[in-house]
């Protein structure tokens, strides 16, 4: 059997491990080897990525981060330097509809100002003066016991203007192959990594399915919901409980034209996200309950990708609260994906171990494609010990493997 070498292997061709890879080349790293299992990119959780680019977090670091993404997806075409890439950003803004009062709105768009993110807090009549579409209802919807919804009016709203979504999750992924691979990244699909090899407390490389090895000093796990067997395979107990989990999304057509057209919206009425879609002919719908993150998905090469007509309902009833004036005509279609959801903190774990030279970026619970960009570059920067012209400025600890369980206002896809 064959035997190679470089200088670091990254396990996962994902949006993360493709980010990783292009800021490790960006650094002069040295020989940079991708290991995917799949036939091509974005076939885990980046393919069935929603791509929402918000930055309302508990942690003033994680919207850092996002807010980072968020830069680097607007100017994706100059930070890959492709002339014409695939994936870009629609700044359709992101709407909170919470119902919190005003001192806590207030709040939350005074840190995102200490951060540079522009915010307003709006009342009724400055949110249907921009999105005449939307009801302001406060009251929550009753989709276990059935009961007739009489609609309350809210009156504080928060709305990030700079938000909004990537028109093309797949394509991004995609970008940054091309990307990699022009700037001398050796990437290999259908190659499915067999073992993880260590020596004395430390990584000397991987064996691949076929017998084959590769030699390496360093190792990055980017590989998703497949991360805890490659955990296994090294050896690294981290104490965090990583669960592969299934998430559905709607797809809902417009028959008509939106007027004044819909931001991304955050509603907790309806226990639902929700934004444009496919220039406007759609709406993607999403869930924002802790309950909808719950089905374990045993083997995340086998589960089932079709909604779950249950789903679909709700979805769809929470979106025509929301929209009431929304045809009830039109295809409705649905999709189920999967990410990893980190039990303890709803943040993923980024960086070394205590196997010297394997490192992790797992657990992402749903932000990894709005982090993709942040990650990529902290982890680059811990691997290379360095800092470039318009690096993150964030702690390189604050998502360590051996950090405490971060305080979150909820374990769910908002955290």
């Amino acid at each position: 059997m064959s035997r190679e070498t470089a200088d670091i292997i990254i396990i996962g061709g994902g949006l993360i491990g493709m980010s990783t890879a292009y800021e490790l080349v960006r650094r002069k790293a040295g020989q940079v080897v991708v290991l995917e299992k799949a036939s091509g990119v974005a076939s885990g959780s980046t393919g069935s990525s929603s791509a929402c680019l918000r930055i309302r977090y508990s942690h003033v670091e994680t919207m850092t981060m996002a807010l980072y993404g968020q830069h680097t997806y607007r100017d994706w075409a100059s930070y890959t330097g492709l002339s014409s890439p695939r994936a870009a950003m629609e700044q359709v803004g992101v709407l909170w509809m919470l119902g919190e009062d005003k001192v806590a709105a207030d709040t939350e768009r005074n840190r995102m100002h200490s951060i540079g993110a522009a915010a307003d807090t709006w009342n009724r009549e400055q949110l249907l003066d921009r999105f005449p579409a939307l009801s302001t209802c406060g009251i929550p919807v009753d989709y276990v016991g059935g009961a007739n919804h009489t609609c309350g009016e809210s009156d504080v709203f928060l709305f990030e203007h700079e938000g909004g979504y990537c028109t093309d999750p797949a394509g991004a992924n995609q970008d940054l192959l091309e990307a990699c691979r022009r700037e001398g990244v050796d990437v290999r699909f259908r190659t499915q990594v067999g073992d993880i090899r260590t020596q004395g407390g430390r990584i000397v490389g991987v064996t691949l399915a076929d017998g084959s090895t590769v030699d390496s000093p360093q190792v990055v796990n980017a590989a998703g919901p497949w991360c805890n067997g490659l955990n296994r395979k090294a050896g690294l107990e981290h104490g965090w409980e990583l669960r592969p989990t299934r998430i559905q999304v709607m797809l809902r057509a417009t028959v008509e034209p939106i007027p004044g057209g819909l931001p991304m919206v955050a509603d907790a009425a309806g226990g639902i996200y929700f934004r444009p879609e496919s220039n406007g002919q759609q709406i993607l719908v999403g869930s924002i309950r802790m309950e909808d993150e719950k089905e374990v998905i045993a083997d995340p090469d086998s589960y089932k990708t079709s909604i779950d007509e249950e789903a679909k309902l709700r979805l769809l009833h929470g979106l025509h609260h929301r929209v009431p004036s929304l045809e009830h005509r039109g295809g409705v279609t649905g999709l189920a994906g999967m990410y990893t959801m980190n039990q303890q903190d709803v943040h993923p774990i980024l960086g070394p171990t205590h196997i010297d030279g394997f490192f992790v970026s797992n657990g992402y619970s749903g932000h990894g494609f709005k982090l993709g960009p942040a990650v990529g570059n902290l982890l680059a920067q811990i691997m290379t010990d360095s800092m470039i012209e318009g690096d993150l400025a964030v702690r390189h600890d604050f998502l360590a493997v051996d950090r405490d369980s971060l305080s979150v206002r909820e374990k769910s896809v908002l955290a």
